[in-house]
């Protein structure tokens, strides 16, 4: 509506396409993630370290990192970009349904648009991104979990401690893939 002022609003499909694709789908799930799966993480391997769980795996042969901390991060290193990829899909419907509702743009005009102006390196772009996130993530979670020592005011802190820790991370991370993307010449 903004661009509207301007007479520049077909530069909405851009701005949505591009975005969402390269920056925002891949960013916002990781956020999200990282409050909902590194909280998690933190926590249930917190709880396990206060109820000496993860010192009777040691004292039974178990590795912890193997059998706790590995699995995690597989799996937020595959599923980020699955959930990446489907939020800018669904990212990408939302903004194809406000154009057509704010500014008149037909969807066959949004998606033939959409695949006039972005191109295929911004979907690498943010498939690239998702993994690292994933796994800056689960790192950071199970590090603060693992961190957990006296009581459960631990666990709270250091459950909120891997959250602010992953979003700081996968901030600046972002902030360096800007630049490394731009020096590889995928602007």
């Amino acid at each position: 509506v903004q661009l509207r002022q301007f007479g520049a609003e077909v530069f909405t499909i851009n701005l949505v396409g591009r975005l969402t694709l390269r920056e925002l789908g891949v960013l916002m799930t990781a956020i999200m993630v990282a409050g909902r799966s590194g909280s998690a993480f933190a926590a249930q391997l917190g709880t396990m370290k206060l109820t000496e769980e993860i010192d009777a795996m040691r004292v039974i042969g178990v590795s912890p990192m193997e059998a706790l901390v590995v699995p995690r991060t597989i799996a937020a290193v595959t599923l980020m970009p699955l959930l990446g990829f489907y939020s800018s899909l669904i990212a990408m419907i939302g903004g194809c349904f406000l154009a057509a509702v704010s500014l008149g743009i037909p969807p066959v005009t949004f998606i033939a648009r959409i695949r006039e102006v972005v191109p295929i390196t911004d979907l690498y772009v943010g498939l690239i991104k998702a993994p690292v996130f994933g796994a800056i993530i689960a790192i950071a979670g199970c590090f603060q979990g693992m961190q957990v020592k006296s009581d459960a005011e631990q666990v709270g802190l250091r459950t909120t401690a891997a959250v602010v820790q992953a979003i700081f991370l996968v901030i600046v991370l972002d902030a360096f893939f800007a630049v490394f993307f731009t020096w590889l010449g995928w602007d």
